[in-house]
């Protein structure tokens, strides 16, 4: 089952996603992390720690999503293994969007 959640920490918006990120699922995450970034957050994570497929629709909700916050917001993805990192290094949206390998560790980058 397909499932997203949001919370704050410090101005930063993490939105959570689990299970399989594809055409099916993509257009409920692009809905949240749209609706996200239209409150100019300080900072937008999407957690993908829980997420077991990222296909090339999910992709496209990252780069929408990077490319809808602008420059001035900073856009983050927690994703570490062979479902996300891998798919999302080796179509090159790395250099476009920074990668953590939890979440721990982007919120203390973000908020430190």
């Amino acid at each position: 089952m397909q499932q997203f959640s949001e919370h704050q920490v410090d101005g930063v918006v993490v939105i959570a996603a689990s299970g399989a990120v594809d055409m099916l699922s993509a257009p409920e995450l692009q809905n949240m992390m749209s609706a996200a970034a239209d409150r100019h957050p300080a900072g937008l994570i999407l957690d993908m720690t829980e997420v077991d497929f990222l296909g090339t629709a999910g992709m496209e909700v990252l780069m929408t999503t990077r490319k809808q916050l602008g420059e001035n917001t900073r856009f983050a993805v927690v994703a570490d293994g062979p479902a996300t990192s891998r798919p999302m290094t080796i179509m090159g949206l790395a250099d476009y969007i920074e990668l953590f390998s939890s979440l721990d560790v982007a919120l203390g980058d973000f908020t430190g």
